[in-house]
């Protein structure tokens, strides 16, 4: 199981927030790209970054410290947050971004998951971000009427190298994975299934590896993380 220690960017700094609401964010670092060698020193081989403002307002608005990531770690990168055409895309992976993810295009256009799965095989994730057994939008400011498993299914056989499945319910409470639900989707999906949302403890990433069915192919780590009640340590060694 891959372990991607996240990095959510608002006006430029490393936050924390609640159920994906901006005006709940606690800044832990002032310095995107400090943070980012912080983790990646810390034995990670992926950090997973969000433009939190972009994804509300459709368009890159943290982009210089996205570069800033960029330029300071070797370990590979996926970037989500904002990211609705085929250009910006393509703009982000020349830019070095080993991974984008898509969001509100996976529900409002698939055709442009579906084009850039065909143009950078293995290097677009889909990110399905849930509230309330719907998947939400447009930095999770709006509900859509679909459901997870319906999204998720849009994408069999297109060349998606992972679905991030985000439970917005327990999004930066630290209240436990809901590890059944991540299952669920995993069992009828060939594609990979990262687990975001509600991390609390190792304890979360055992019990994610111990689960029967489909394996669970990796774990985004929040607020336990900064917090200090997940130590990186520990958590490499859980899901190793």
């Amino acid at each position: 199981m891959i372990l991607y220690p996240a990095i959510d960017l608002k006006d430029g700094s490393c936050v924390r927030v609640v159920h994906g609401d901006l005006s709940t964010a606690t800044v832990f670092n002032t310095s995107p790209a400090a943070q980012a060698r912080a983790w990646a020193d810390g034995g990670f081989h992926w950090i997973h970054v969000v433009d939190l403002n972009g994804a509300v307002s459709g368009q890159a608005v943290n982009q210089a410290a996205v570069e800033e990531i960029l330029n300071a770690v070797s370990v590979p990168v996926q970037l989500g947050g904002g990211i609705r055409t085929l250009a910006d895309i393509e703009g982000w992976i020349e830019a070095g971004v080993s991974r984008v993810i898509l969001g509100t295009v996976a529900v409002r256009d698939p055709k442009i998951v579906y084009e850039a799965a065909k143009a950078w095989p293995e290097q677009i994730a889909v990110s399905v971000d849930v509230r309330k057994g719907k998947v939400a939008v447009q930095g999770w400011t709006e509900d859509s009427d679909l459901d997870a498993i319906s999204v998720a299914k849009r994408f069999e056989d297109v060349g998606v190298s992972a679905l991030i499945i985000t439970d917005i319910d327990r999004d930066g409470t630290t209240m436990g994975f809901n590890v059944e639900a991540f299952g669920a989707i995993a069992d009828v999906v060939a594609i990979p299934v990262i687990a975001a949302g509600g991390l609390a403890t190792v304890e979360d990433i055992i019990r994610l590896k111990a689960r029967k069915g489909t394996e669970i192919a990796g774990a985004v780590l929040g607020r336990a993380l900064y917090n200090g009640d997940i130590v990186p340590d520990a958590a490499l060694k859980a899901a190793a």
